[in-house]
C-alpha cells in the first residue's frame, strides 16, 4: 500500500465552492517538489479567467469543456505533466488507455505527487493519493471530503468507468525551463482567448458574456427554484477571480491587479450577500446585480490591457 498524506489544506477557496479542477490543480502542485508554482498555477493555466454559464444555470456547465487542453494549458504555466483522456465513442480503446492511466497515476504516486483525476468520488474534479496493488485500489480524496464514498477508496477497474464514465488523468511530471516573462505574457493571451469566448462552450454563454447571463437571473428571469445554482456559479467564478489579482500582484502588473482584485471582491461580496439573505428580496438582488456590473465593468478594463500587450 503506498499513500501520501494530503488534504486541501492552504488552497485558498474563499467561497468553498472554487471549480474542482483549479483545486485539484493546485493542491497537486502544492505537494509537489515545485510548490511555489501552487498559487499561480491556476491564473497562468488560465483558469482563473475560465467562465462559462449554461442556458438553464445547470451547474455541470463548468465541468464540459475539452479535456483534452489540461496539459497544454498547465504546461503553458511553466510545469510538465502527463496527460490520459478516453471520451465518447472511443470504447475501443477504453481498457488501453485505463491501464495507461493507472501506469502513469502510479508513477506520480511514487513520486509524491497525488494524481487528477475526473469522477473519482462523484463526478467532479479530485486526487488519486495513493494506491494498493495487491487489493486493486486507490486512494482518494474527493472535492467534497465526503468519507461516505467507500472510505475513500476506488477500485483500479471504475477508474473513467463511474457515473459519467468518461477518462481524463492529469500527473504533473516537473518544471520546464520557460522564463516568467513568456509566462506571463502567455498568461495574458490564455486570459483574452477565455475571455473573449474563443474557447469551445457548446453553445454555453462563455467569458465576459457569462456576465448578462447570470445578471438576467437576478433581473427579469429569476426563478427562486434556481437560488442553488446561482449560489453555485457565484461562488464557482468568484473564487476563481482572487488566483488572478494575486497573481498578478506578484508579478508586478499593477493595473491588472488593481482590476482583478476589484474583480473578486465585487463577486465576493455577491457570493455573501447570497449567502446571507433572501434573494426573492428585489433589494437584495438589485445590490447583487450592481456589485457583477461593477466586476463586468473592470474586467473588461482589464481585458483592454492585456489585448494591448500581446
Amino acid at each position: 500500500m503506498k499513500k501520501l498524506n494530503i488534504s486541501w489544506e492552504g488552497i485558498h477557496d474563499s467561497t468553498g465552492y472554487l471549480f474542482s479542477f483549479a483545486k485539484s490543480l493546485a493542491c497537486a502542485v502544492k505537494n509537489s517538489p515545485w510548490q511555489e508554482y501552487a498559487e499561480d498555477i491556476v491564473a497562468t493555466s488560465g483558469f482563473a479567467f475560465r467562465m462559462w454559464v449554461s442556458a438553464d444555470l445547470c451547474p455541470s456547465a463548468t465541468s464540459i469543456w475539452e479535456f483534452d487542453k489540461q496539459k497544454p494549458w498547465v504546461e503553458s504555466g511553466g510545469l510538465t505533466c502527463d496527460y490520459v483522456g478516453r471520451y465518447w465513442g472511443q470504447e475501443d480503446i477504453e481498457e488501453e488507455k485505463r491501464l495507461e492511466a493507472i501506469a502513469k497515476i502510479k508513477s506520480s504516486i511514487n513520486n509524491g505527487i497525488p494524481a487528477i483525476s475526473w469522477d473519482i468520488g462523484l463526478p467532479e474534479w479530485g486526487l488519486i493519493t495513493g494506491y494498493d496493488e495487491d487489493g486493486q485500489m486507490f486512494s482518494i480524496l474527493s472535492i467534497t471530503e465526503d468519507d461516505s464514498f467507500a472510505s475513500n477508496q476506488m477500485p483500479f477497474a471504475l477508474l473513467g468507468k463511474r457515473e459519467i464514465p468518461l477518462l481524463s488523468v492529469l500527473t504533473i511530471t516537473g518544471k520546464s525551463d520557460k522564463t516568467e516573462k513568456d509566462i506571463l505574457y502567455d498568461t495574458k493571451k490564455l486570459a483574452v482567448s477565455h475571455l473573449t469566448g474563443a474557447e469551445w462552450s457548446d453553445e454555453n454563454a462563455s467569458g465576459l458574456q457569462a456576465y448578462p447571463a447570470i445578471i438576467s437571473y437576478f433581473e427579469e428571469e429569476f426563478n427562486q427554484d434556481l437560488s442553488w445554482n446561482l449560489e453555485y456559479f457565484l461562488g464557482t467564478y468568484g473564487a476563481l477571480k482572487y488566483y488572478a489579482w494575486k497573481y498578478f500582484e506578484k508579478m508586478k502588473e499593477t493595473e491588472l491587479a488593481e482590476f482583478y482584485k476589484a474583480v473578486f471582491e465585487a463577486w465576493q461580496e455577491a457570493f455573501e450577500i447570497k449567502t446571507s439573505q433572501d434573494i426573492s428580496q428585489l433589494e437584495v438582488r438589485s445590490r447583487i446585480s450592481t456589485l457583477l456590473k461593477s466586476a463586468h465593468e473592470n474586467e473588461i478594463k482589464a481585458l483592454d490591457i492585456m489585448r494591448r500587450s500581446i
